[in-house]
């Protein structure tokens, strides 16, 4: 029981700590969750005990694992199990599970997918921003006016709003590390070591 209290009282400085370095204050924490002021400012001094609905919607709200606000003991199996599925002929390996933001996958592409060669008129549009890298085989990109086929080790970013078509023109199958912010999160890339 001991070591229960000991996690429930952490939570608190957790729960504060995940605000502060998103840059929110308790006002707009409790407009985007729908949880009052003066239940997070008790949740974040330890006064009121979170319950699981709680918990729940503030680790989505600053799109964290529900496990880094509460710091449980490790139980059982640390390794990630994630399902492969497949989409519109291609399959999707999800390399993240965090709620929210950006999202990782290895996806493949079968060899000549998806069986014809997209145009212009097969290009979508969505919110997001994608960055892809070429892991294996040659992926072909069709973003507005621009047709690229890129190949092992290149990559592409863009925002999604953009249309795009992808294809697989080789014969063996196309490996890409996507990254995808459904929000138009943007990811970071960098050429060389930052200026010291």
């Amino acid at each position: 029981m001991d070591d229960l209290d000991d996690v429930l009282q952490s939570v608190g400085p957790r729960l504060r700590s995940a605000r502060q370095e998103r840059g929110e204050t308790l006002a707009q924490l409790s407009a985007s969750t729908g949880i009052s002021v003066s239940t997070l400012s008790r949740l974040e001094s330890g006064q009121r005990k979170p319950t699981l609905e709680l918990l729940l919607l503030l680790a989505r709200a600053h799109q964290v694992q529900l496990d880094e606000l509460i710091d449980a003991p490790v139980t059982g199996d640390p390794r990630v199990h994630l399902r492969p599925f497949k989409r519109h002929g291609t399959t999707f390996i999800p390399l993240s599970r965090r709620p929210g933001g950006v999202q990782a996958y290895k996806q493949i592409l079968p060899p000549h997918w998806p069986g014809y060669e997209p145009g212009p008129s097969d290009q979508k549009v969505h919110e997001g921003y994608e960055w892809l890298y070429v892991l294996s085989g040659r992926m072909r990109l069709l973003l507005g006016e621009h047709d690229v086929i890129l190949t092992q080790g290149e990559v592409a970013e863009f925002d999604t709003r953009t249309p795009h078509a992808f294809s697989n023109p080789g014969p063996e199958p196309a490996e890409v590390l996507a990254l995808f912010g459904p929000q138009g999160e943007r990811m970071h890339v960098r050429a060389r070591p930052a200026a010291r």
